[in-house]
């Protein structure tokens, strides 16, 4: 997609309003100075050749409290800055911070919204970019700041503090938050800013909150302040004492393995780690933020991890006496609820501290790259027990084969197939998916299956959010992913139940012409969560159309098809897998989003692999089934428990 394209082509900017004055000062609203401060802001190019800009855009819904104030601004500035409209102000938050993850963290965008809903419609999304340490910078209008004509239509009130308004729901899930009460404060508010969301430690969303009188108040700034700036990235180098630490750990193990997270794709330390590995004899698992980081085939790759694991990575797992953790924050999908790491002692490495102190373990609190690289000059040629290397290879080797059977079974006729199926006839579609494609998937079942079964060739070929597990995310993310990746395929999968939540960004898709191929699974209902109730112990409730109360003209007959070719796409429905695989190609050789539904079974999944996950089960029921399995929970509760002695 050319980015050009969506401008109008234009050639040079104009800055005709703002004139630098004989002080060295220029004369400019807060909200145009946010806006040309971000414009200024520039980064190196991946390939070391050039720069480019750091904010990729700025994703806007207008309403009162932003179009005069920021609206103005981003249309002066709009070809400096371009801003690009959506349709749910959660989804285009979510499209943000998914050009951040696409691109590593390297490049990133804006959002702005008015006040009130369309504000509150953020938080979502910034709490989804903080579990998962992606930048977005968040720009919501705000009440007025002089309470002239308070209460102003949307303003949420608060009884005890007149100081407070609907925008401090931020502040638990933003890594850096300020209210712009008067311009001169940008002058401070902005570089930290810039700082969070470029700080491998700090990482995260960022608010500031922008009242709309004080948008549109006058400023003389300094002129240098919007001078263009390279960004440098900043991530802590190791320190000797905790090198010393895990080189003490690392020394005494013979039977080490790594779990590799998203700070390795952050880090840019994908070749760091195959080189440690490969040098020392070290198995790998990946998380899903992780997953990428070595390729599917690597001989050390063991797969996926934990709860939606490969039967080969957890039985390393659970005997390893050693875990490198890199770059990852051992959420419990990771660890089986603290389970999975039985006879082993974690090391962290971590540029974030809080993310590295976990499970008891200690911490090389760095750069994945630089701690990687310091680790192995120092550990020479010390490597893993040749038959504990030996022997994950082989785990290796055999689930690679079992992949290969679940995604390419046979189809009976008039079975259902279910997500394996599924995924397999997507990646047979082309011969370069492993490679060249981008998938896209947050919540539910897909997430599951995708961990253990898709084989991503290279980094950034898995876009999974499960961090947050936020159902909404695939389309909306999946617009992101393109607008950062336009020259590859973007494979969004969702369920119909995420399909229902949030699908307003395919229109999105079509009118920037940032083109996704969006498969639909559809099972009636919210599966995945049906089947965690039935294990333990609930009767099938409320998840299923056919479990859920009715009026008389019953559950709705969902033509998603037909949806999505009203908002622009082209579609189809496909009866099997076979006709799936048709349509792919169909798909892929489109000029524009294209959606292919097809309809899947709610009950399968892959047994292969997986490990305990704690959800708690009622201690009381007169449901035999629930007493059941609070039993089976308290015998799982009590094996950690010694498992932890």
């Amino acid at each position: 997609m050319n980015q050009r394209a969506l401008h109008h082509d234009v050639t040079s900017a104009s800055d005709t309003a703002a004139q630098v004055s004989a002080d060295g000062t220029i004369r400019l609203t807060a909200a145009q100075a946010v806006v040309r401060y971000l414009a200024a802001q520039r980064v190196e190019t991946e390939d070391g050749t050039g720069t480019e800009p750091l904010f990729g855009g700025v994703f806007a819904i207008f309403g009162h409290g932003n179009v005069a104030g920021l609206g103005e601004a981003l249309y002066q500035y709009r070809h400096e800055l371009p801003t690009y409209r959506a349709h749910n102000e959660q989804a285009m938050a979510h499209s943000a911070i998914a050009f951040a993850k696409a691109h590593f963290r390297r490049r990133m965008m804006a959002v702005t919204t008015s006040i009130g809903p369309g504000a509150t419609n953020l938080v979502t999304a910034a709490a989804l970019a903080h579990v998962n340490r992606l930048p977005v910078l968040l720009l919501p209008g705000d009440i007025f700041v002089s309470r002239a004509p308070d209460p102003v239509l949307q303003q949420v009130e608060d009884f005890h503090d007149g100081g407070i308004s609907a925008n401090d729901a931020f502040k638990p899930v933003s890594r850096y938050f300020d209210r712009i009460v008067h311009p001169a404060q940008l002058l401070n508010a902005l570089p930290r800013a810039i700082r969070v969301l470029t700080d491998a430690a700090q990482c995260g969303p960022v608010t500031l909150a922008m009242p709309q009188d004080v948008q549109a108040t006058a400023y003389d700034y300094p002129a240098d302040f919007f001078a263009p700036r390279v960004v440098r990235f900043h991530s802590p180098a190791p320190v000797e004492h905790e090198l010393d630490e895990a080189l003490r750990v690392l020394r005494d193990a013979k039977n080490p393995m790594i779990v590799a997270g998203g700070g390795v794709l952050y880090g840019h330390a994908t070749d760091a780690l195959k080189a440690f590995a490969t040098k020392h004899g070290i198995p790998v698992a990946e998380t899903q933020a992780g997953k990428g980081s070595l390729a599917w085939d690597d001989p050390l790759n063991l797969g996926s991890l934990g709860v939606t694991g490969s039967p080969g990575a957890n039985e390393i797992a659970h005997e390893a006496d050693c875990v490198l953790a890199v770059g990852t924050r051992l959420q419990d999908f990771t660890t089986g609820s603290n389970t999975l790491f039985a006879k082993a002692q974690v090391i962290g490495i971590n540029a974030n501290a809080f993310d590295g102190l976990k499970h008891r373990g200690c911490i090389v609190q760095a750069d994945a790259r630089l701690a990687l690289d310091a680790l192995s000059s120092r550990l020479e040629d010390w490597r893993a027990d040749t038959a504990w290397t030996s022997r994950a290879q082989q785990l290796a080797n055999e689930w690679r084969d079992i992949v290969h059977t679940l995604t390419n079974a046979p189809q009976r006729d008039n079975v259902l197939p279910y997500d394996a199926d599924v995924i397999g006839a997507v990646q047979r579609s082309d011969e370069r998916s492993t490679t060249d494609d981008i998938v896209v998937c947050a919540a539910g079942t897909l997430p599951a299956e995708l961990h253990k079964l898709w084989r991503a060739g290279r980094p950034g070929a898995y876009h999974v959010e499960y961090g947050y597990s936020c159902m909404g995310y695939e389309i909306a993310g999946g617009l992101g992913a393109k607008l950062a990746r336009p020259e590859r395929e973007v494979i969004v999968m969702v369920g119909d139940g995420s399909y229902l939540m949030m699908n307003s960004e395919i229109a999105t898709s079509v009118m920037l012409g940032a083109k996704l191929i969006v498969v639909v699974l559809d099972n009636r209902g919210y599966g995945c969560i049906n089947r965690l109730q039935q294990a333990c112990g609930g009767a099938p409730f409320n998840n299923m159309f056919d479990d859920c109360v009715q009026g008389a003209p019953g559950a709705p007959n969902i033509d998603f098809a037909a949806h999505a070719r009203a908002m622009g796409a082209q579609a189809e429905h496909v009866a099997n897998v076979q006709e799936l695989e048709a349509a792919m190609q169909r798909a892929r050789a489109a000029d524009r989003t294209y959606l292919i539904c097809i309809d899947t079974d709610a009950a399968r999944t892959t047994d292969e692999g997986g490990w305990w996950w704690e959800v708690a089960v009622p201690e009381v029921s007169s449901r035999e089934g629930v007493r059941r399995a609070r039993a089976d929970y308290e015998a799982h509760i009590s094996a950690r428990g010694k498992d932890n002695e």
